[in-house]
């Protein structure tokens, strides 16, 4: 039982983060982290990550600011691997008695709730203050951390962190390491190609990621071995997504009903076509119909493919959240609700525990009152869960009456 603090007294994502850390078996008197690389694979790996490449840069700004303040600046990778900590001699080997050195794995699932662990499962800024920390051997330290991001991608490559003092979740400290993060990627964008591969429509591949994402990622092969990868604006991410979603094609009074809440010039609809065609390539979005001249694969379309064929594990995998969250298109909206629906249908059930505990520690599942019930219904009498799952019911009967 979480007799240490009561989970409706944390905030909600530390809870979260919390549950996540018990499920996986991590142990509060843990003292370290485990070593994930030893010497040799871990010379291997950072030579081989693309932060390498930044990492001069990261050191020079903020592992000299953390130096001098007497705290830790770490880089880790996707997985949550440490593969540099900076420091003083003094400070590293404060560091070493909680495990917190290179080759060690500080993602949730192994160390419990943290920053660097934290900023990975979210991807998003963290702080986490001392008794936030799952393990008692982290109590004493606060740390933020920030995600860094390849800028042609937008794929996760790893964390910067900083670990120190209660000094170090102040709103200065967390602006400077946004501020370097965001340098680092300035960075690695200066090495980019000027230009995506032409696309003629002919054996042409069209990947499209939307799930839980404001912006569509493209991903775009032109059958002769040349690929380029790009975000799209909201708006040219709702039109490819509708697009997508109907292989037969849109008439543009139909687009425009999907597409708007009132109804625009259409002069606004040809407009924003023209500007995706620069895009796409003029031969890959036809018109009358508009269509989309590729071999089309969604992640939102995986993820109704395994819900048909009942794989409900497999979908749940895929399911990265809300399709296009932000999005008010009617035909959006539709396509949203429609697959939401779907996934906590099949969860409900499915009575299977696991599967529920990932949809209520998700950012889109944390206020899933009906699940919360059902997760309860299915925990045995003695989970350490049980807590937790009381306390965020409390938490939504408190806050939504």
């Amino acid at each position: 039982m979480f007799t240490w603090l009561m989970a409706d007294q944390m905030r909600s994502e530390v809870a979260d983060s919390w549950h996540r850390s018990v499920a996986a078996g991590v142990e509060r008197e843990d003292i370290g982290a485990p070593i994930t690389l030893d010497d040799s694979a871990l010379r291997d790996h950072r030579a081989a990550h693309p932060l390498s490449r930044v990492f001069p840069l990261l050191d020079d700004v903020l592992g000299q600011a953390a130096r001098d303040c007497n705290a830790l600046m770490a880089v880790s990778d996707e997985a949550g691997q440490l593969l540099w900590v900076c420091g003083t001699p003094q400070t590293l080997r404060k560091a070493d008695r909680m495990g917190f050195v290179e080759g060690s794995n500080w993602d949730e699932g192994f160390a419990g709730t943290s920053a660097p662990g934290l900023a990975l499962r979210l991807d998003k800024p963290v702080s986490i203050v001392r008794a936030e920390h799952f393990r008692q051997s982290v109590k004493d330290w606060s740390c933020a951390a920030i995600p860094i991001h390849d800028p042609a991608t937008s794929r996760l490559l790893g964390v910067l962190d900083i670990t120190g003092g209660d000094e170090i979740v102040v709103p200065q400290t967390l602006a400077l390491v946004r501020a370097v993060a965001r340098l680092a990627e300035a960075e690695l964008a200066r090495e980019l190609p000027s230009e995506a591969p032409a696309a003629t429509g002919v054996g042409v591949k069209l990947g499209v990621e939307s799930l839980g994402r404001h912006e569509s990622l493209i991903s775009l092969s032109d059958g002769r071995g040349r690929n380029a990868k790009f975000r799209l604006s909201p708006r040219h991410s709702e039109i490819v997504l509708l697009l997508a979603s109907a292989p037969r094609g849109l008439s543009g009074d139909e687009l425009m009903v999907l597409l708007y809440e009132e109804d625009p010039a259409a002069a606004t609809l040809r407009a924003e076509l023209k500007r995706l065609r620069h895009f796409l390539g003029e031969d890959l979005l036809a018109s009358r119909p508009y269509r989309l001249e590729a071999n089309i694969s969604g992640d939102w379309l995986e993820v109704e493919g395994r819900l048909a064929a009942g794989d409900l594990r497999g979908a749940m995998r895929l399911y990265r959240g809300p399709l296009l969250p932000r999005s008010t298109g009617p035909g959006i909206v539709r396509l949203r609700d429609g697959l939401h629906e779907s996934m906590r249908a099949a969860l409900l059930s499915s009575k299977e525990p696991d599967l529920m505990s990932t949809w209520t520690r998700s950012a889109w599942g944390q206020d899933d009152y009906e699940m919360w019930l059902a997760q309860r219904e299915t925990a045995a009498a003695s989970s350490p869960l049980l807590s937790l799952i009381n306390g965020q019911l409390a938490r939504l009967d408190r806050d939504f009456g």
